[in-house]
């Protein structure tokens, strides 16, 4: 064998294991991206939020409540109070609409109303405003002292808004909600008025 022909072999067999690497390498991304594919969520993905991760709060019947009684379940956590106009009927009415068409689903989906109004959210009448949307339902109720922490942790912004009396006042307050999957981990925030549909296409691959 000559120098030239040596050459060519040599040449030749680099080539081959260039070209091995290079098949190994883009088979083992392929499966990687096959492996980690992320869900495509239309609800704004905060998975790893380091804030929300948990609340201790009596329920409407008096029980008290963590995130962790809920485990199995996606929930769903929405501040507001009964006397609010539109949006918080409308995002329970919402939710009501979600439970129904996540059909057999349905029945892993919580939701909680957390109310920013103590002062006038009696339980009796937490109990009778969640009545109106699901009896699976429940809502939530900070004393006036916890409220400020609660909302905080969740970053949940709300002002109280005279009214022409002492109790007729509005509470301003932030309208979207805090979706969390199964294992009580925080993943989306949906905006108010992102839709039924959307919402339950979100919370379903949640479910998976």
């Amino acid at each position: 064998m000559n120098f030239f022909s040596a050459a060519v072999l040599l040449r030749r067999a680099a080539w081959q294991r260039a070209f091995s690497l290079l098949a190994a390498v883009l088979l083992a991304g392929g499966l990687a991206a096959c492996g980690e594919q992320k869900p495509a969520f239309s609800s704004i993905d905060i998975t790893g939020a380091d804030y929300g991760k948990n609340f201790v709060l009596s329920d409407h019947n008096g029980q008290v409540r963590r995130l962790s009684d809920f485990a199995g379940k996606v929930v769903v956590v929405f501040f507001g109070y009964t006397q609010c106009p539109d949006v918080c009927p409308t995002t329970l009415a919402e939710l009501a609409e979600v439970k129904k068409l996540l059909g057999k689903d349905g029945e892993r989906l919580q939701a909680l109303f957390v109310t920013v109004d103590p002062e006038r959210d009696t339980p009796e009448l937490l109990k009778a405003y969640m009545a109106n949307f699901d009896p699976g339902f429940l809502a939530l109720r900070p004393t006036l002292e916890d409220l400020p922490a609660v909302a905080k942790d969740f970053k949940i912004y709300y002002k109280k808004v005279p009214g022409a009396s002492a109790t007729s006042y509005t509470m301003d307050h932030s309208a979207g909600s805090y979706v969390f999957d199964t294992q009580g981990q925080l993943r989306l925030f949906t905006r108010y008025g992102s839709g039924a549909p959307v919402l339950a296409a979100d919370i379903s691959q949640l479910l998976r």
